[in-house]
Formats: C-alpha cells, sequence, structure tokens
C-alpha cells in the first residue's frame, strides 16, 4: 500500500512540473510581445531563488520571472491602432477643376503629418489649405456677354456717342487728359446727354484747361454746368482740382491710381475709368450704376462668402476682377452701360426683348415698377 501511494504522489508531481514549465514559456512568449510596444503592457515580478525552490516549478536552478500581461488593454491598443490613420509623413491630395474659358482653377491641399514622442500614444496632425487663384467664373457667361455684344453692335446707346472716352477727342493729348478728368468726375449720379451738354458749355466759354477753371468764377462754374447731379459741389471740386494739377503736376493730370483717388470728389469708379481713357493704363474695372445693377441680376457677383448680392459698385468691381478675364476689363463698362442704357433699363427692363433672358436668373423678374404694382392691387381689391 505504501509504494503505491509513492508511486501515485511521484507521478502526480511530474505532471505538476510539466503544466509548470508550459506556463512559464506561455509567460515568455506574453513578455516578449509586450517588451515590443512603446508602452509597457506588462508587469514583471522578479522572486529569489530560494522562493523558487520551495515551490514546484522548472528545475532550471535559476532565479524565474513572473510576468502578468494586460491582455484586455494590449487588445485595445491593437484595435486603435487599425482604426487610425496610416504612420506616414506626407500625404498630399490635390484637386484640380479647370475651365477651358477663364483659365483658372481651384486647389486644395491636405497634409497629414504623423509625429511619435517616446512613451507617448502617435499624434496626428491634419492641415487643411485652401488656395483660390480666382473666383469660380459663373455658368454661361461667355454665352451672355456674346449675346449682350451682338444687341449692343448697332451702337444707339447714349454712351457710344456721348461718353467720357468722347470728351476732348479734339485736343492736344494734355489738355484732353484734363477734359477726360472733368467729364468723369461730372458724370457721377449724371447721365450721359447732361454731361456732354455741360462740357460743351465749358468748350464754348474757354473753360477746359486748368489755367482758365482757376481763374474763373466759382458761381460762372456753376452755371455753366448746371443741371448736371450736384453741380455746386462739383463746382468747388473743379476748382480744387485745378489747382492741384497746376501746382503738382505742371498743367497735366495725375498718372496713378493713389494720386487719381487723392484728388477731391474722384473715386475707384472716376479713377479706373481715366486711367483706362487718358493713359492707357489697365488696373480695374470701372464699375457704375449699370454695371453694378446688370452684374446683380445676371447673378455674375455676391458677397464674399455668401450668395447675397453685392451692395455698392466698390464690392461689384472687387467680385467681378475675381474672375473676369483681364483683356475684358475695359470693354465691360461700356458694353453694360449701353446695355443698361437701351435694354436692362432701372425700371421695367425690356427682358422680351431681350436675347440673353433664358440666361438671367432676373429675367421678367423685374419687368414692372412699383407704381405700376400698387395699380395693379388696387384693382385686385376693387374686384
Amino acid at each position: 500500500m505504501i509504494l503505491v501511494n509513492r508511486a501515485v504522489s511521484t507521478a502526480s508531481l511530474d505532471n505538476v512540473a510539466w503544466f509548470s514549465r508550459i506556463r512559464t514559456m506561455n509567460r515568455k512568449i506574453h513578455s516578449t510581445v509586450s517588451s515590443s510596444s512603446s508602452k509597457p503592457n506588462s508587469v514583471r515580478i522578479q522572486r529569489p531563488r530560494s522562493e523558487v525552490d520551495s515551490n514546484p516549478g522548472p528545475a532550471n536552478g535559476a532565479s524565474e520571472t513572473l510576468v502578468y500581461t494586460r491582455r484586455k488593454k494590449l487588445k485595445q491598443e491593437k484595435d486603435s491602432q487599425l482604426r487610425g490613420l496610416p504612420d506616414i509623413e506626407d500625404f498630399a491630395f490635390k484637386k484640380n477643376t479647370s475651365r477651358s474659358s477663364s483659365k483658372r482653377s481651384t486647389e486644395t491641399n491636405i497634409t497629414v503629418a504623423s509625429t511619435k514622442t517616446a512613451g507617448r500614444p502617435t499624434e496626428t496632425n491634419i492641415t487643411v489649405t485652401s488656395a483660390k487663384t480666382a473666383g469660380n467664373s459663373p455658368e454661361n457667361w461667355v454665352q451672355v456677354l456674346e449675346g449682350i455684344r451682338q444687341m449692343r453692335s448697332s451702337g444707339d446707346a447714349p454712351v457710344d456717342s456721348m461718353g467720357c472716352d468722347k470728351a476732348g477727342s479734339f485736343l492736344p493729348p494734355t489738355e484732353r487728359r484734363f477734359v477726360v478728368l472733368l467729364g468723369s468726375l461730372l458724370s457721377s449720379q449724371t447721365k450721359d446727354q447732361v454731361n456732354n451738354a455741360a462740357i460743351h458749355r465749358l468748350h464754348q466759354n474757354g473753360l477746359l484747361t486748368p489755367e482758365a477753371i482757376d481763374k474763373a468764377d466759382e458761381s460762372t462754374i456753376k452755371e455753366l454746368i448746371y443741371p448736371v447731379g450736384f453741380y455746386t459741389r462739383k463746382a468747388t471740386y473743379m476748382k480744387k482740382i485745378a489747382k492741384i494739377c497746376l501746382e503738382r503736376y505742371n498743367g497735366d493730370i495725375p498718372s496713378s491710381l493713389d494720386d487719381l483717388l487723392a484728388l477731391p470728389g474722384i473715386g475707384p469708379k472716376m479713377a479706373h475709368l481715366i486711367l483706362h481713357i487718358a493713359w492707357n493704363d489697365v488696373q480695374g474695372i470701372c464699375v457704375d450704376t449699370h454695371v453694378h445693377r446688370i452684374c446683380n441680376r445676371l447673378g455674375w457677383v455676391s458677397r464674399p462668402g455668401t450668395k447675397q448680392k453685392t451692395s455698392t459698385p466698390e464690392e461689384t468691381r472687387v467680385a467681378l476682377q475675381q474672375w473676369l478675364p483681364k483683356e475684358e476689363w475695359v470693354a465691360i463698362n461700356p458694353l453694360l452701360v449701353g446695355f443698361g442704357q437701351t435694354v436692362c433699363t432701372p425700371l421695367r427692363p425690356r427682358c422680351e426683348a431681350c436675347s440673353v433672358a433664358k440666361l438671367c436668373p432676373a429675367a421678367f423678374k423685374e419687368a414692372s415698377s412699383p407704381s405700376s404694382k400698387l395699380k395693379k392691387s388696387k384693382r385686385s381689391k376693387e374686384l
């Protein structure tokens, strides 16, 4: 009986030793996997030799290292690595949209940078940069512009025969530039017919040079330019401009945009127009009330970052220059001004006579004036 019990106990001890070896090997494998990661995922406990000898285990004659692996956390970290962005230094995505008509494109750059620091998880910085070389041109603008050119080919608008570019065409270059300056100043809030008649009266009285304007009485100038809009204020401006031209420019006019804008009564619209006509210098589009109104009706311009209409001619100029090719900057003013004088008028525009009405978002929406709408509403109430 004693021999049998000893044999059984010896066999059980062998089994325990065998399972202990397998457990130790598994722990060493987990220890190797966890040590390869940047963040410690295990806890090592060093046991003294005496403690190892007192417990059944591998007979290796050395101390044993017990490794307790955080299996759940290791799995979470692996899942997060799979869900994260790829470990790359630079990633660029470019999207180019080109238009054959305006020859401009919009480019979007996306840069993804991955950085690592010891003992910290991976950090990813994403920088998105949107670069616009110019604004997107409106749809069908080439067809619309060509249609307006065809409608304007007859040249029957007042601007064609009495515009500022016709003022003083019979004079020498220096004198003509001064007349162009005067004509541009008087044209604000004034019809071309009225402006042309005022320039003609000044010419008849010999008041088309800076010397003559400087010597003339302001009251005389008022009488000659009446009924030009704001004629009293403009007469004062004419006297001041004449003195500046004599003192600073030797009787000529300024040749730069900034110097023109420094003159009393000269705004961006007039300054660009003067540069076009007098100096053949194109630095911007001349936008008056006609160009401002028609561009908004056609949906060619909008306020920055919105789809709302521009509120001033200067906003229209900036928006229009974002996409309109520069070779059209000079022609667009007389083209749209004449179109606004004959077809696309401020009140009751002639949409039925417009060949591009099908491409105009505002077509037939402003066909009646406020007074006619009021009459229609009264008739409907009476019925």
